[in-house]
C-alpha cells in the first residue's frame, strides 16, 4: 500500500509543482501592477492636483475674456489664456512661447506632487516658493499641487516677465491671482512681491511697466522688495520665508523661472539639474558660490533643503514623459 501511495504522489507532483509556480507568478503580477496603499494615495493627490490646475486655469481663461482681454489662437491655440506678449511694457527678458506652451499643460500639477513627495514633504509641512512670472502655468502647478497635497505654500512672486509670460500689463500675474482668489479654486496669498527683471529691480524693464507695476502695489496696498545688492536680497528673502513658516519645517525650495535671485550670478548654478536636485547629502554638492554670488538656490541647499529646479522645460519634458509643446492638451484624467 506504502508504494502505491508513493507512487500517486509522483503522478501527481508535476501539477502541484505547476500550481505552485502558478501561485507565485500570481503573487509577483499582483504585487507589481496593484499599487499599493501609499503608491496609489500618491497618485490620487497627483491626479487631484492635476484637475485642480486644469480648474485654476479655466477660471483664469474666463476671467479673462470676461475682462475684454482676447486669447491670440496663433500664440495660444490651445485657448489658455495664460500666454503673454511678445512685447509689452512689463517685459523684462526673452522668453520661448514654445516652453510657456508646453507649462500650461495640467499634468504638471501631478509631476510636483511626485517631487514633493519626494522631497520628504508631507501634510503639514511648509514650501519656500520662489516664483516668476514668466511662467504663470508652472506657477499654477504648483500652487495645485501644494494643496492636493496638504503642504502651505510660502511664495515670493516676481511681477516682471520674460516674453509670452504674464506680460500682458491689464492681466499681469496680480490680475491672474485676484482671478483665482475670485473664483475661490484655489486661494493664492505671497508673503511678498517683487518687481523681478535684472537685479530684481526692472532693470532691463521699461519705465512704463515700472511705473504700471508700482501703481497696481499701491492699489493692492503692497509694497516691493527691494534690497541693495543680492546678498541682501537672499538674507532678507530667508528671513521672510522663516517668519511666514511659524515654526513649521520648510521642507523644500521651488524654483520657477530664471529669476536672479533665485539662480544666483554664479556659473554653478548651471550644474543644477531641472527637477528635483540637491536633497541636502554631503555628497551631492561639494562647493557653493561665495555669498555675493549665491542665490535662493544655494542658499537652501547649503542648508540642506531639497531644490526643485523648474527652468529648462524642455529637458524636464525629457526626464518625466511630459509633451512638449502639446495641442491640444491632454485630457485631464
Amino acid at each position: 500500500m506504502s508504494h502505491r501511495g508513493d507512487l500517486t504522489v509522483n503522478r501527481n507532483k508535476p501539477l502541484l509543482l505547476y500550481l505552485l509556480a502558478a501561485a507565485c507568478l500570481a503573487a509577483f503580477l499582483v504585487y507589481k501592477l496593484v499599487p499599493s496603499g501609499e503608491s496609489a494615495g500618491l497618485e490620487m493627490r497627483a491626479r487631484d492636483a492635476s484637475r485642480l490646475m486644469a480648474r485654476a486655469s479655466a477660471a483664469i481663461r474666463e476671467c479673462r475674456l470676461a475682462k475684454g482681454i482676447p486669447i491670440d489662437p496663433v500664440s495660444d491655440p490651445n485657448r489658455t489664456g495664460l500666454i503673454g506678449l511678445k512685447t509689452s511694457p512689463i517685459t523684462t527678458s526673452l522668453g520661448s512661447l514654445e516652453a510657456k506652451r508646453t507649462a500650461t499643460n495640467p499634468a504638471w500639477a501631478g509631476l510636483v506632487v511626485r517631487l514633493l513627495d519626494q522631497a520628504g514633504a508631507r501634510p503639514g509641512d511648509a514650501v519656500a516658493i520662489g516664483a516668476s512670472s514668466s511662467f504663470p502655468g508652472l506657477i499654477i502647478a504648483v500652487l495645485a499641487a501644494c494643496r492636493a497635497s496638504g503642504l502651505t505654500p510660502l511664495v515670493i512672486s516676481s511681477l516682471g516677465s520674460s516674453q509670452w509670460g504674464a506680460n500682458v500689463p491689464e492681466f499681469n500675474w496680480w490680475d491672474m491671482e485676484d482671478c483665482l482668489n475670485a473664483s475661490g479654486v484655489l486661494a493664492v496669498r505671497p508673503i511678498a512681491y517683487s518687481l523681478g527683471g535684472d537685479e530684481d529691480k526692472a532693470a532691463d524693464m521699461s519705465l512704463e511697466g515700472r511705473a504700471l507695476i508700482l501703481g497696481q502695489a499701491a492699489r493692492h496696498g503692497a509694497s516691493l522688495l527691494e534690497e541693495p545688492d543680492l546678498a541682501r536680497t537672499v538674507a532678507a528673502r530667508m528671513k521672510l520665508y522663516e517668519q511666514a513658516a511659524s515654526g513649521r519645517p520648510i521642507m523644500a525650495f521651488i524654483n520657477i523661472g530664471g529669476s536672479w535671485v533665485n539662480l544666483g550670478v554664479d556659473s554653478r548654478v548651471l550644474e543644477v539639474k531641472p527637477g528635483l536636485s540637491m536633497k541636502g547629502g554631503p555628497s551631492e554638492i561639494t562647493e557653493f558660490p561665495p555669498p555675493d554670488r549665491t542665490g535662493m538656490i544655494h542658499a537652501w541647499a547649503r542648508r540642506g533643503v531639497p531644490v526643485i529646479h523648474f527652468l529648462f522645460v524642455k529637458g524636464l519634458c525629457a526626464a518625466h514623459g511630459l509633451p512638449w509643446d502639446p495641442q491640444p492638451l491632454p485630457a485631464v484624467r
